[in-house]
């Protein structure tokens, strides 16, 4: 049966998770939100729509300054007129991103040769900036892992894209929850 056999590959996956890691990520947030950094949330596709759901809920429940790039008309128009690979790079420069800032990066696959340009240009960036970087990858963890100060890898070799963008969501909510960022509790 698929449905067994696909949540049984979920808590696979969830038992592989390193909880180091995701303390690694809580005490980065920690620290940035004491010195006043800005959390940067980027990835394309369902990590871009976890990143927009990410932004409120750091805002709200842990008082994080947290940006997404969901302005439709100057991606559209940075696409149109540089380029999907230098797309967030752009935007990053014109938010004034600096190394008392953090980037996240939410992808499937954390970026490599050949794929994601847009978010390895722009980890290589926060990385010239000594910016902190927190990544929630699947796969092999691609380049996020090699230059990410906390990396949450989600390991699954079996529906690789919806198990790893659904544990993002689950992720990130555990981030938001931790007693050591969350300032006012959720409603529910």
């Amino acid at each position: 049966m698929f449905s067994k056999e696909f949540l049984q590959s979920i808590i696979g996956t969830i038992l592989r998770l390193d909880c180091a890691d995701i303390e690694k990520a809580v005490d980065i947030l920690f620290k940035l939100r004491s010195y006043g950094g800005r959390l940067f949330i980027i990835g394309s596709g369902g990590g871009a729509g976890n990143a927009s759901h990410a932004v409120c809920d750091f805002r709200k429940l842990c008082r994080i300054e947290a940006y997404t790039f969901e302005n439709t008309s100057e991606l559209t128009a940075r696409i149109n007129d540089e380029g999907w690979e230098t797309s967030y790079l752009e935007w990053l420069k014109a938010s004034n991103f600096n190394q008392k800032d953090c980037l996240m990066i939410l992808s499937v696959g954390g970026g490599a040769d050949g794929v994601s340009h847009n978010l390895v240009k722009s980890l290589y960036f926060a990385q010239s900036m000594d910016a902190k970087i927190i990544g929630i990858v699947g796969r092999n963890g691609g380049i996020t892992k090699t230059v990410a100060n906390a990396c949450i890898l989600i390991e699954t070799k079996e529906h690789i894209t919806p198990i790893v963008e659904g544990l993002q969501s689950v992720i990130l909510h555990l981030l938001v929850s931790d007693p050591k960022l969350q300032i006012n509790k959720t409603v529910w």
